[in-house]
């Protein structure tokens, strides 16, 4: 149950439209319903914004169709992961809206358009054309949970003229989410040409030295550049939840002016000299406008007065 369902509900009581006995019955399972093989989550909505993803991988088609029908009492749209096509048309034969996409290896259904409500464009980037299933299922992800999505394919190291290529989206994007096998150096590689948050993706493809992933999972961990987080091995959904929205995001944008507005009035009063204390309410300032952004805390140079560095 989302927010907006839990304040129709509630907004009926206080207008009358329904009884209260009635609001408890459909409150019944507002936390979570126990079907045996599966205790649903029904108040994900409410703490992340999205209902409960299926991961379909291990669960029988009757499984995953039970757990559908208990979501979609309460939810608009169901996400269902890693399904095999067997399994995806025996969850269209019971739910014939549903949408599978065999690339990706995900069926939606969705009983309502879904608006756009990031501000910004997530740009999912895979570095060779084995990597986008992966990519497909970042994808599909982010447009499920409203946002603008754009995508570059094969665009890897070993060519990495392709990549330039493409600079301009890539500038222009809120978030990156960047997927890779083999050696796994195309995060790297992304986060150095901007300051947005780079979320990289390793997969499993790659030769025997890969290791099924551990290899690009590695060096992404491993990253020099200062705005890349990491995500398991294949695991497209799990970008999602990293990162607060592009909508959050811009809203950052105008707290961290806000703060250094601060700053520079601080700045502006200081004496000649700067006292210790006034330069360490310019760090704690600084440092708190920019968590996760990259920027080193204020710092202090006899010769140049105060400046903001960043790392370069």
């Amino acid at each position: 149950m989302n927010q907006e369902a839990l304040k129709k509900i509630l907004n009926a009581v206080a207008s009358g439209q329904i009884s209260v006995s009635n609001a408890a019955e459909s409150l019944k399972h507002l936390s979570l319903e126990d079907i045996g093989y599966a205790h649903i989550d029904h108040h994900r909505s409410l703490r992340k914004g999205f209902p409960e993803v299926i991961f379909g991988q291990g669960k029988t088609a009757d499984q995953i169709t039970g757990i559908i029908e208990k979501i979609l009492v309460q939810e608009q749209i169901v996400l269902v992961t890693r399904l095999d096509a067997d399994k995806a048309e025996a969850i269209i034969e019971v739910f014939p809206d549903a949408e599978y996409h065999p690339e990706a290896r995900m069926v939606i259904i969705s009983h309502t358009d879904i608006p756009v409500t990031g501000n910004g464009t997530i740009l999912t980037i895979s570095a060779g054309t084995s990597d986008i299933p992966v990519a497909q299922e970042a994808c599909l992800t982010a447009r499920a949970m409203g946002n603008t999505v754009e995508s570059i394919f094969d665009v890897g190291v070993s060519g990495i003229h392709r990549l330039f290529n493409h600079k301009e989206t890539i500038e222009a994007a809120a978030v990156l989410i960047v997927v890779a096998g083999m050696e796994g150096a195309l995060p790297s590689v992304v986060a150095g040409l901007v300051e947005r948050p780079v979320i990289a993706v390793p997969t499993s493809i790659g030769y025997g030295a890969s290791f099924d992933g551990l290899t690009a999972l590695f060096s992404m961990l491993n990253s020099c550049s200062s705005n890349v987080a990491v995500v398991n091995i294949d695991n497209a959904p799990q970008t999602l939840p990293i990162y607060r929205s592009p909508e959050h995001c811009l809203q950052d944008q105008y707290y961290h002016a806000s703060i250094e507005s601060r700053i520079q009035q601080l700045l502006l009063n200081l004496p000649g000299h700067i006292p210790v204390y006034h330069l360490q309410i310019c760090r704690q300032l600084w440092s708190e406008a920019h968590i996760g952004t990259g920027r080193v805390p204020l710092q202090y140079s006899p010769r140049e007065n105060i400046r903001f560095h960043r790392y370069s």
